[in-house]
């Protein structure tokens, strides 16, 4: 690959990452605190009180990070760009080991 495609890809990168991240910490902070469909419809029906929290319920990114000691739009986008950055390292990590797996560039096709 070119050094300008390279630069091109790196920046390609650079700005996707820039985007993920101003959703995830910015934006996020406008999302609805209202319950979600599922949240809706146990209170509707009345079987809500009936459920049992689950193990993770005291973890420290559990409800979008409200069990953090910051503020709760700190919570939420500390939540938020951890969810990004283990995102990203999961999806780097499994195309690592898929192309780790396969055939390299420079022999394909010969």
């Amino acid at each position: 690959m070119s050094s300008g495609g390279q630069r091109r890809n790196t920046a390609l990168f650079v700005g996707a990452l820039a985007l993920v991240l101003v959703t995830a910490v910015g934006l996020s902070q406008f999302a609805s605190d209202q319950p979600d469909g599922l949240e809706y419809v146990a209170d509707q029906e009345g079987f809500a009180e009936s459920a049992d929290e689950h193990v993770l319920a005291e973890a420290p990114l559990a409800d979008y990070g409200g069990n953090l000691d910051g503020t709760e739009s700190t919570n939420v986008a500390v939540a938020g760009l951890i969810g990004v950055l283990v995102t990203l390292g999961l999806g780097f990590g499994v195309f690592w080991l898929v192309r780790a797996g396969g055939t390299p560039p420079e022999s394909a096709g010969s």
